[in-house]
């Protein structure tokens, strides 16, 4: 069985994702955003919007700034000049994706046919699902709020613990997440961030819906899709990306190397699947910052064994036991993970604040904040504020203050 080296498999890793490639020198195209889902297949979407939300960032991680509406009319908005180019669903967690890729998550749909959350909600109340499919049918695409107060519905359902309130949800919003995940109704376009649901037939083309792929075919094909976005990957590396089970990920691994569309390898005495024909760069290339749901760091275990980087998002620890920060980007410098930064986009002073800067054991601070502090004013210009602030914690805040 052949055997990758750590270095090489990283490299590999960040020219799958597309960090090998230099970045547009004009304005980025409709175009260049669909070569991009074609490689890395999914934005993963997030409500956090301290700095700027997560589906937007890694197209700017790997195209450079970009007009932010551009993503905005490829998933939300349709016409005949210009179709609709993505879609919302469970492809990771709830994620982007392209629309053609529809018919792949079927069998999710299927299995989420009671919601993914709160099933049995969605059980005893089977009449109102009738009820929010019509409604939706009637208003057009509609938040769960419009739809309750057409139906007017008052929040039923028990109140949770403070720590939970962010799950408390009437009936109406947990039967319209339902039928969002089971396929029924998909997300017609989104203000601010609030989601507007509206039926498939109406988002989708009739192609799309139209089309069906078997089972394994489609788990087979998301196998393969993984593998290629990863360029090496273990099988668990595999699943994560589109969250796919044990059972279902390998025998479609054992047929994809019976084709010969991937070869079984070892990383560094790990067992691993290479994309067929994946070449290994020579060199370290890749300069961006990586939001933390970038899909090239989403998976925490891969990143710690190809890049030596102990990654955990801490959003949800509290504050004086953070450490490092709320919502800290990585910082890859030529296909390295050196640094770490804590990032806030402060409307009012107009800036992006630099709450925390923090390097890696070995780099090289001196090199490393030159080029951090250039990234991050590339970012404050894309995000349309004036320039960049540094904070007083880490050990690289001073070398990036003495930067810009």
């Amino acid at each position: 069985m052949p055997a990758l080296r750590v270095d090489q498999a990283r490299r590999i890793a960040l020219a799958a994702q597309g960090f090998h490639e230099p970045k547009p020198t004009g304005a980025v195209t409709r175009a260049h955003l669909r070569r991009l889902i074609s490689r890395i297949q999914v934005l993963q979407l997030d409500s956090v919007s301290v700095a700027v939300r997560a589906h937007y960032a890694p197209v700017f991680s790997r195209l450079g700034p970009y007009d932010r509406d551009l993503l905005d009319r490829a998933a939300w908005s349709h016409s005949a000049r210009s179709p609709r180019l993505l879609v919302e669903y469970w492809a990771h967690e709830a994620a982007l994706m392209a629309v053609e890729d529809w018919p792949l998550l079927r069998w999710r749909m299927r299995e989420y046919t009671h919601g993914r959350w709160g099933r049995e909600i969605v059980r005893r109340n089977r009449r109102l699902a009738d009820d929010v499919v019509a409604a939706v049918a009637e208003l057009g695409p509609s938040t769960a709020g419009q739809i309750e107060a057409h139906l007017q519905a008052e929040p039923r359902g028990p109140r949770r613990s403070a720590k939970r309130e962010m799950w408390d949800r009437s009936d109406t919003k947990w039967v319209a997440e339902a039928l969002w995940s089971a396929g029924v109704l998909t997300t017609a376009t989104r203000v601010g961030f609030a989601r507007h649901y509206d039926l498939a037939e109406r988002v989708l083309p009739a192609e799309v819906l139209a089309r069906e792929v078997d089972d394994a075919q489609a788990v087979r094909e998301l196998t393969l899709r993984a593998a290629t976005a990863l360029g090496v990957g273990t099988e668990a590396d595999i699943r994560d990306y589109f969250r796919l089970g044990a059972a279902q990920v390998k025998p479609a691994l054992a047929d994809l190397v019976s084709t010969g569309e991937l070869e079984a390898v070892h990383v560094d005495g790990t067992p691993a699947y290479l994309r067929a024909g994946q070449k290994i760069p020579r060199t370290d290339r890749g300069t961006a910052l990586l939001c933390p749901f970038d899909p090239l760091v989403f998976f925490r275990p891969r990143i710690e064994r190809l890049f030596g980087f102990h990654y955990r998002i801490e959003i949800y620890t509290p504050a004086a036991k953070r450490r490092y920060g709320y919502y800290v980007w990585p910082f890859l410098l030529d296909g390295q993970l050196v640094a770490r930064v804590d990032l806030k986009a402060d409307r009012d002073a107009n800036t992006l604040h630099v709450v925390g800067a923090f390097g890696e054991d070995g780099a090289e601070r001196a090199r490393v904040a030159p080029a951090l502090a250039a990234e991050l004013q590339t970012m404050a210009g894309w995000l349309g504020l004036g320039g960049i602030t540094v904070g007083t914690r880490g050990d690289l805040a001073g070398h990036l203050r003495r930067s810009r």
